[in-house]
């Protein structure tokens, strides 16, 4: 499984968006907003899940946050960022 389809996979159980399949999401289409329409609870929640899922390390920088939040492909480049070092 690539690691774009895990991340969908992630936002779709965590956020339990029952209606929309991986398939639903591009991956370079916005989450917040006009695209996929999350807010910022689901921005919290979707942060707890990549925490737990990758042991992922948010930086406090909110500005840095919502560039690696703008879409499934900057987080699937954040994550591999911080698993190879």
């Amino acid at each position: 499984m690539s690691l774009e389809l895990e991340i969908k996979k992630l936002i779709i159980s965590s956020l339990d968006l029952e209606d929309i399949t991986p398939d639903d999401i591009d991956d370079n289409e916005a989450l917040f907003g006009e695209g996929l329409g999350l807010d910022s609870i689901d921005a919290l929640e979707l942060g707890m899940a990549l925490k737990r899922h990758f042991n992922l390390k948010l930086n406090s920088n909110k500005e840095e946050n919502k560039k690696h939040f703008y879409s499934v492909a900057t987080l699937a480049s954040l994550v591999r960022e911080q698993q190879n070092g």
